[in-house]
């Protein structure tokens, strides 16, 4: 049975992540951990998240608990995430990393970790927004150059990247339906005068205000119809869901990187 330990164990991710593998008759819940100077360190996990007193105090640090667990499951931030994955390598540990805001670089990074290790890494863990990125690619294919495509993504007012790693990942998946790099046709702020709209842009827009969970939608503007694909996560226990499928999904891998795309066997869609 894989034994599971929660990055941000008492956020608002790590308190959700931690009550469905603490459900989970396929995983055992091996420990959490927190920064050093919150106030959560040394309470019991389940009784900061809400589902009932475990037995497990909340550590300091990913190293105190390390060799407690088979897989650590990350959704902080991307700087504290690369520093996890050191420590994931240095101790042959897999990782699941749903955090967001991850560079190239660190994307390389962890591609030398997985040489050691096995990761799963996405820009979401929701298996229904996995599944539209495979569907905003082939309805790109479909339509091609006669449509304008754009995304608006729309989150809390708390979060720290934008745009989000989910709308960045679908402005990929459309252009690599007609072909197109997203780095050089990628429009994130229109202002003022700024002159007809080129044919090969993808536009990608942010939204950020209130509690909103995340809302994604994608535009297919054509002549004389439009067509929209939009994803709304009602709360965060879809991407918790995701991340647990992930972790059981990894157990008998022994290194490589690896997407949601794998665990939910849609790579040949």
């Amino acid at each position: 049975m894989t034994k599971v330990i929660i990055a941000g164990a008492s956020g608002r991710m790590g308190q959700r992540i931690g009550a469905m593998v603490h459900q989970n008759p396929n995983l055992t819940l091996a420990g959490g951990f927190e920064q050093p100077e919150s106030p959560n360190v040394g309470r019991d996990m389940g009784e900061v998240g809400g589902y009932g007193t475990v037995g497990l105090p909340i550590a300091a640090s990913l190293e105190e608990i390390i060799a407690q667990g088979d897989v650590v499951i990350d959704f902080t931030f991307h700087a504290a995430t690369m520093a996890f994955a050191a420590i994931c390598a240095s101790h042959q540990k897999g990782m699941v990393i749903g955090t967001t805001g991850l560079s190239q670089k660190n994307l390389a990074e962890l591609r030398i970790f997985s040489a050691q290790i096995p990761i799963v890494q996405s820009a979401n863990m929701a298996v229904g927004v996995n599944v539209m990125f495979k569907i905003a690619k082939k309805i790109a294919s479909i339509l091609g150059d006669d449509y304008d495509m754009e995304i608006v993504e729309a989150h809390h007012n708390l979060k720290k990247d934008a745009p989000s790693g989910t709308a960045l990942r679908l402005g990929e998946m459309l252009a690599e339906g007609v072909g197109r790099d997203l780095g050089k046709v990628g429009v994130y702020e229109r202002n003022g005068i700024i002159g007809e709209r080129s044919k090969t842009e993808i536009g990608i827009q942010t939204v950020r205000g209130g509690d909103i969970v995340g809302e994604h939608t994608i535009y297919y503007c054509g002549p004389g119809e439009r067509i929209e694909l939009t994803h709304r996560a009602h709360n965060r226990d879809n991407f918790a869901r995701g991340a647990v499928q992930a972790a059981i999904w990894l157990a008998d891998k022994k290194k490589g990187m690896f997407t949601m795309f794998d665990v939910l066997d849609l790579t040949d869609l």
